[in-house]
């Protein structure tokens, strides 16, 4: 079987090391058998919804923030439709904000796409910190590093969890990150996926669910990834 993964502009939005992201879907879904291909995405470039499996918005500073939105607007009702439709994202950092209602950078206000419910808003001081978050999603914790000064609120939304360590959407109602349908949104990067792995599959799985097969996947050895979820967790919630 072979699944597409849609990296959207990897050029502009390639902070952090989150191209790590993709390195552990297409690995854990490789060593399961699929086919896996990587598009990645230019800015001039129309994104083929219909012939995607999973969508992968990552971070980058304000002004790319704002030219990808820009460009993300030309295609708002095909987007809008993917996700409503049970299409499976993954959007991490500024990917996460451009999503919500609106954005600020350090001198205005930005429309956001609208896809959910959340405000985000220019903070005073960075967040920058290890978090871990309590996630009834996978039933155990998901762990990443925060850089980001804005606070995002969410509205009529789901997060992805509480927030054990560290200071989430806001740093102040303990909220982390935001779930709607199949997708997953988060601040946290570093990156992500590859020190959880559960999330990962939780991802895969939907994939999988959404092209009419089984979502059971078959288990893989995940003692280096448990190991550097349990570096994080040790270290600060013993």
């Amino acid at each position: 079987m072979k699944i597409t993964i849609a990296h959207l502009f990897p050029d502009l939005l390639n902070l952090y090391g989150d191209l790590g992201n993709i390195a552990s879907l297409t690995y854990r879904m490789q060593k399961r058998g699929f086919e896996v291909c990587v598009k990645e995405y230019a800015i001039d470039e129309k994104i083929d919804f219909e012939n995607t499996d999973i969508i992968y918005l990552g971070g980058g500073a304000e002004k790319e923030q704002v030219t990808v939105c820009t460009k993300l607007f030309e295609q708002k009702d095909e987007f809008e439709n993917y996700i409503s439709n049970d299409g499976v994202m993954l959007a991490t950092c500024t990917g996460f904000e451009i999503l919500g209602n609106s954005f600020e950078t350090e001198s205005e206000t930005h429309k956001g796409l609208g896809i959910i419910d959340i405000k985000c808003v220019h903070g005073k001081e960075r967040f920058i910190d290890d978090v871990i978050v309590e996630c009834d999603l996978i039933g155990t914790t998901v762990v990443g590093f925060e850089n980001h000064i804005s606070r995002i609120f969410c509205g009529n939304i789901k997060p992805l969890g509480k927030v054990l360590h560290g200071s989430g959407n806001n740093g102040e109602d303990k909220t982390e990150g935001a779930i709607f349908k199949n997708l997953v949104a988060t601040s946290l990067h570093g990156p992500l996926l590859p020190k959880n792995p559960k999330l990962t599959d939780w991802l895969i799985s939907k994939i999988l669910e959404r092209k009419g097969e089984s979502s059971s996947l078959a288990p893989l050895d995940d003692s280096e990834e448990n190991a550097a979820h349990g570096y994080i967790t040790d270290r600060f919630l013993k």
